[in-house]
């Protein structure tokens, strides 16, 4: 903040406040039970499920999102990068590094597809 700025507001040559609705600060909920829950009825339901794990961001913790064969997906706050791996592997899912391979064609035909659908239903 530049100091004419504080000028401005009347607040001569005071500290800027630091609140977190100003600076967009927010608490990062964890990975729970429901969590894997959500992730495992999925693995469950689906076939050709793969896994994409997603590094830790500024808005997020790390993330394993998995697409289904028909590029229906899902995405789901996980533990560590190296649970999602083991999490996969102990499912017989494939789990790939979602910043070195990306994520596959299929998932964005899919959202696609329902963008368009809902567009037809009039959403």
């Amino acid at each position: 903040m530049a100091w004419w700025d504080r000028w401005r507001r009347g607040r001569r040559w005071s500290a800027p406040t630091r609140d977190s609705a100003r600076t967009g600060s927010t608490r990062v909920r964890a990975a729970d039970g429901a969590d894997v829950a959500h992730l495992e009825s999925f693995i469950e339901a689906r076939k050709g499920v793969e896994g994409f794990v997603e590094p830790r961001t500024a808005v997020s913790e790390v993330t394993l999102l998995l697409v289904a064969h028909d590029g229906e997906w899902t995405r789901r706050r996980v533990p560590s990068v190296r649970w999602a791996h083991e999490f996969c592997n102990d499912r017989h899912v494939p789990s790939y590094d979602a910043a070195v391979v990306g994520v596959p064609q299929r998932m964005r035909d899919y959202n696609s597809r329902i963008s368009k659908q809902r567009k037809l239903e009039g959403r």
